[in-house]
């Protein structure tokens, strides 16, 4: 340890003499304005990690809705409204379609092996053409609706039964953990389409293990580590220092082990298998791996990335949107009336009832405006671009902050109270062209699961509305319920959402 402390110190003056050449070459153009930092460490000391888009949002209402941070050595700069989002979506589509390279993503997807993070265009195209071809499939698309509707079903049986031991005013004794419930309904989606198996067939200590493996992968995804910051040699050294290094290696071997597993399961020619059963999503992915079109690697790549993409956004999603239902009755009566007015007494809602829900489908929009899933679209410049007149560099970080340009004033009426009514009779939509509204991103790089994720949502959330009541539980009050989220790429709910279910269908 000694020794290394000083490599460091020998090394450091070189370093930084010449980075600062560097660096004064690179900012002769016009660079967005932002905070001042520290020599070294840039603005990274300011990072309030804990709410990072409200921070960001902070910032912007003082250096502007296009600024600059020094993550280290690195520039970054983050967008924070709908016109400057289109700017980089739209007229600077191309040289905006890249991908930060970070450390935790890197590692964590098999050096960007998937759809979601590759850092070049080039790469993420080829790639979206085997997922969508894969996963998108009319085949796959009706396999996933099949398998929705009885997993939502189950979910909606769960909860009857939950609430059968009841108090007198009909209301479940036990508060119903709706977050749980949700994530369990999800993954169960996503498992049987993808693995040919609901996610708690192997028993609650897998269950258990896949929790802390999904937490964990969320938090180093989202995590700025100090190679990450342009620190280079001495960036390693102080990851290793931390511990960092050593954490994020244990984690991606605990991960492949866990994909590896799934895969050797596939690949077992005694797994069994109904007659006429429709191979599932591995096998796909499998079966391009026999051709030479995929590696194992990838494969396992893509299991991660459905892992993140499709079962944390959408459960986050119900769970928001029941949690402002919650805090908004008004909003929550419009709902169950429309919903059950519609389906009557027919008992469940099915996908064909979906578009004639047209408030429903407005508290999801207005969720997802309000309190998206994910806060931030990180992209990389390819090459030089000008934004709003600034001039922002080749590989330079850009966060677009969802959060923020859901917030905006100048857009929104009221931006921070929850009102679905403004998307009644509103042609605004999830398609990334409305760009006050990019949930899931945009352009070329939008995101290519919204077939999956979204119909989840709609489904389930139709069905807690038109199966049930919902009140808080004994000793706890309207305020109780808050937003605060726990740090990573999805912003789930610190404090699982716990409500009180009385049949009502």
């Amino acid at each position: 340890m000694a020794l290394l402390v000083v490599v460091i110190l020998f090394c450091l003056p070189i370093f930084l003499l010449f980075l600062l050449q560097k660096h004064r070459k690179n900012t002769s153009a016009k660079f967005p304005p932002g905070p001042p930092g520290l020599p070294i460490i840039g603005n990274l000391h300011q990072f309030d990690t804990t709410n990072l888009a409200f921070y960001l949002w902070k910032l912007s209402k003082q250096y502007g809705s296009i600024f600059s941070l020094r993550l280290g050595l690195r520039p970054a700069i983050v967008i924070s409204s709908a016109k400057l989002a289109k700017e980089a979506f739209k007229t600077h589509d191309l040289q905006f379609a890249g991908r930060p390279v970070l450390l935790g993503l890197q590692t964590l997807s098999y050096n960007y092996l998937g759809v979601t993070f590759a850092p070049h265009y080039n790469e993420w195209r080829d790639m979206r053409k085997r997922f969508v071809t894969s996963l998108l499939n009319s085949n796959r698309i009706e396999q996933f609706r099949r398998v929705r509707k009885d997993e939502i079903f189950r979910m909606v049986e769960k909860i009857s039964k939950l609430g059968d031991a009841a108090d007198e005013d009909g209301s479940s004794k036990v508060p119903i953990n709706l977050s749980e419930i949700a994530m369990t309904c999800v993954r169960n989606i996503i498992f049987r389409v993808t693995f040919s198996k609901r996610f708690e067939d192997d028993g609650p200590a897998a269950v258990n293990r896949l929790d802390y493996l999904l937490a964990e992968t969320q938090l180093l995804s989202g995590t700025i580590f100090f190679s990450d910051c342009s620190f280079s040699f001495i960036g390693n050294c102080l990851d290793r220092i931390t511990g960092m290094h050593r954490r994020l290696q244990k984690h991606f071997k605990d991960c492949d082990r866990y994909y590896q597993q799934l895969i050797d399961d596939h690949l077992d020619p005694k797994r069994p298998q109904a007659a006429g059963q429709q191979g599932d999503l591995i096998d796909d992915l499998l079966n391009l791996t026999k051709a030479g079109d995929l590696t194992l690697d990838d494969v396992k790549a893509a299991i991660m990335e459905i892992f993140i993409g499709t079962t944390d956004t959408s459960k986050v999603t119900i769970e928001m949107a029941m949690t402002h239902l919650m805090k908004n009755p008004e909003a929550m009566k419009k709902a169950q009336e429309e919903v059950r007015s519609v389906v009557k007494d027919k008992g469940f809602v099915d996908e064909d009832d979906i578009p004639r829900l047209e408030y429903i489908n407005a508290v999801i929009k207005e969720t997802m405006r309000i309190q998206p899933a994910a806060q931030f679209i990180p992209k990389a410049t390819s090459e030089r671009c000008v934004i709003d007149g600034y001039h922002v560099p080749a590989e330079t970080m850009v966060l677009v902050n969802v959060w923020a340009i859901g917030r905006d004033p100048q857009v929104w009426d009221k931006p921070d109270k929850f009102i679905p009514e403004r998307f009644v009779g509103s042609n605004i939509d999830m398609g990334g062209q409305n760009f006050e509204f990019i949930p899931f991103g945009s352009g070329r790089r939008i995101c290519p699961g919204i077939p999956i994720a979204l119909p989840s949502v709609e489904l389930a959330l139709a069905n807690l509305l038109y199966k049930f009541d919902w009140k808080m539980p004994h000793g706890m009050k309207i305020d109780d319920l808050d937003f605060e989220a726990t740090p990573g790429l999805t912003q789930h709910k610190k404090k699982p959402l716990k409500l009180a279910a009385t049949k009502s269908i």
